[in-house]
This record gives structure tokens, C-alpha cells and sequence, in this order.
């Protein structure tokens, strides 16, 4: 039997690739029901201050098909407490990279109160969607050139 009932991570996942899979496997491995929130382009765009290369609805398409995976939604927040009131979930998973985080830590003891765990696992390193783009886009700017 696995620890926890319901789990819940959240990201972008523009890019997918393999750390999001290692992520969403790993939090998979200790949940009986995974829901992933999928970051809406307007919150993206809001924090991050930049366009997803791919839209949220086709990013939350590919989430979805992720076999881990047992919902997937699109959300408008970065707000956990918000997330759980509404999701019940009893477990967030989030990459060990925001370990010692403030922001992190300030909500893992809020949701610690309303006895819901915050859970990190490990990050896979070298890759991210950022270092993608940034790759990418040097790549087109070079052929560009030619």
C-alpha cells in the first residue's frame, strides 16, 4: 500500500522532458491518485515573465497522458493552501532544487497545520526547460546567421 491517498504537484511542463517524467514517476511511487496542476499561460506569463513555447491546454494534454499521471488541470494559481482547499490532496510533491527555499518552507508549514506533508524528491540535474529554450534559441540564431 502505498503512503499517501492523494498527491499533488504542480509545474509549467513547457518542453516536457525526462525530469518532468523522473518527477511525476517518483511522486506516482508513493500516491495512490496523482493530480498535476499545469500552469495557465496568464500565470506563466505573470511570474516568469515569459511565453510558454507551448500553449497550457496542449501542455496539460501531454501531462495527462503521462501513465503516472491521474488528472491533470490547468491552474491560475501558485497558491498551495488555495490548491489543497480545493484538491484535498494529502501529499505535495515539489523537485529537492527548492529545498531551503523561504517560499517553500513558509508553505510546507502552512500546509503542515491541515496535516498535509510536503514531500521533495530528487531533481534530475542537467536538464530544465530553461536551458532548453536558451539552447534553442541559440541554435536559431546561429542558423539564422548562415
Amino acid at each position: 500500500m502505498k503512503k499517501y491517498k492523494r498527491g499533488y504537484t504542480q509545474g509549467v511542463y513547457d518542453m516536457f522532458h525526462v525530469g518532468h517524467l523522473n518527477l511525476l514517476n517518483r511522486a506516482k511511487e508513493q500516491c495512490e491518485y496523482l493530480i498535476v496542476g499545469v500552469n495557465s499561460d496568464s500565470l506563466v506569463q505573470e511570474y516568469k515573465h515569459k511565453v510558454p513555447v507551448i500553449n497550457g491546454q496542449d501542455r496539460r494534454y501531454i501531462v495527462e497522458n503521462i501513465k503516472a499521471v491521474d488528472e491533470a488541470i490547468l491552474v491560475d494559481t501558485l497558491d498551495k493552501m488555495t490548491m489543497c482547499k480545493c484538491l484535498h490532496f494529502d501529499v505535495i510533491f515539489i523537485g529537492d532544487d527548492w529545498k531551503g527555499n523561504p517560499r517553500w518552507e513558509a508553505t510546507r508549514e502552512q500546509l503542515k497545520e491541515i496535516g498535509v506533508d510536503v514531500v521533495f524528491l530528487p531533481y534530475t540535474s542537467g536538464v530544465c526547460s530553461t536551458e532548453l529554450r536558451k539552447s534553442r534559441d541559440s541554435n536559431i540564431s546561429e542558423t539564422d546567421v548562415e
